[in-house]
């Protein structure tokens, strides 16, 4: 058991804590982490990630730790196809990080294919964005360990107008029409875009 998994252990409760368990040797190690609020949610978070030091540039050199997750609603079903693609996208940007030897910082975005296309039947939206925990901001604060600090990225899908207007407007932009719409990290298939639409009149 490693720091990161004992601090969240400790945070939320031993039973609540458990190892995802993978399809395939090769497989970035993940845990499931159970969260009681409103109503129960799940954390698919990586474990291990933050072992790697990304080369960030220096005034961000205080977050070169980070593990991916994404937020999931008590009703969301990993199994099905309308469910599973986010095991395969955490995998994915896990594998990339270390593998490319890159970093991953708030507002990084990656389009779900070339030409980008829509994350599932039922989700709509066709990017993906890294953001500091917004929803989870008091639960997954950052851990401190002996040499590090481990930071958290949550991975929040948005649409394509959404995107245009962060390449337009800036991440802080959209972050703030994000979160004042009520937006966070916390996945939900019915959610629309928190533009108007007058912007995607315009951008048409």
């Amino acid at each position: 058991m490693n720091i990161l998994e004992q601090t969240l252990i400790e945070r939320f409760g031993e039973n609540n804590v458990k190892t995802h368990l993978s399809t395939s040797e090769n497989d970035f190690p993940l845990l499931e982490i159970k969260i009681e609020m409103r109503s129960e949610i799940i954390v698919l978070m990586t474990n291990g990630l933050s072992d790697y030091a990304m080369p960030v540039p220096e005034k961000y050199k205080e977050r070169n730790h980070a593990e991916l997750y994404f937020c999931l609603p008590s009703y969301w079903d990993l199994t099905t196809e309308n469910g599973k693609w986010v095991i395969e996208w955490i995998q994915k940007l896990a594998k990339h990080c270390i593998e490319k030897e890159t970093w991953y910082g708030i507002g990084h975005t990656f389009p779900n294919g070339n030409p980008a296309m829509p994350l599932s039947n039922t989700m709509k939206q066709k990017y993906l964005m890294l953001n500091a925990p917004y929803f989870l901001e008091k639960e997954l604060s950052p851990i401190q360990t002996e040499d590090k600090e481990i930071h958290f990225l949550g991975i929040i899908p948005i649409f394509e107008d959404e995107m245009d207007y962060k390449m337009g407007k800036g991440t802080y932009k959209l972050l703030q029409k994000i979160e004042g719409k009520g937006v966070s990290e916390l996945l939900d298939d019915y959610r629309m875009s928190c533009l108007k639409s007058k912007w995607r009149f315009f951008q048409k």
